[in-house]
Parts: C-alpha cells; structure tokens; sequence
C-alpha cells in the first residue's frame, strides 16, 4: 500500500512538472521527492505490507489424517 502512495506521489509531482504549473515552497521537487523516498523506505522496511501468516490462505491445511504419511 505504501508503494502504491509512493507512486501517486511522483505521479502527482510528475504532472505537475509537465504542466508547469506554479508551485509554492511547500510543494517544490524536494518536499516530493522525500515524501515518495519515505513511503517507499517504509514499504522496503515491511511497514504496511500487509498481514503476513495467519489466515490468510498461505499454505495448504490438511484436516485429519495427512495424505502420503501411512
């Protein structure tokens, strides 16, 4: 989730180059480019990468006897 906002960052930051449009000190390359290199450090890292295990359907689960074990 984190790298798609990082996305939509520079995409919003990439039209707004293309159409030249005025920008204030808020918005300006660096303040982008640090929100989308944030966002995309904490996806790296593993924050937001959603639920890992559990009941998510990872894995195979047998019920009972387990086929192939005699």
């Amino acid at each position: 989730m984190l790298a798609i906002a990082a996305a939509v960052v520079f995409g919003i930051y990439l039209l707004l180059d293309l159409l030249d449009v005025k920008t204030t000190d808020l918005f300006n390359f660096p303040t982008f480019a640090a929100l989308g290199f944030l966002l995309l450090s904490l996806y790296l890292a593993g924050i937001g990468s959603g639920p890992k295990g559990g009941t998510g359907g990872s894995g195979r689960r047998f019920s009972g006897r387990r086929p192939g074990r005699g």
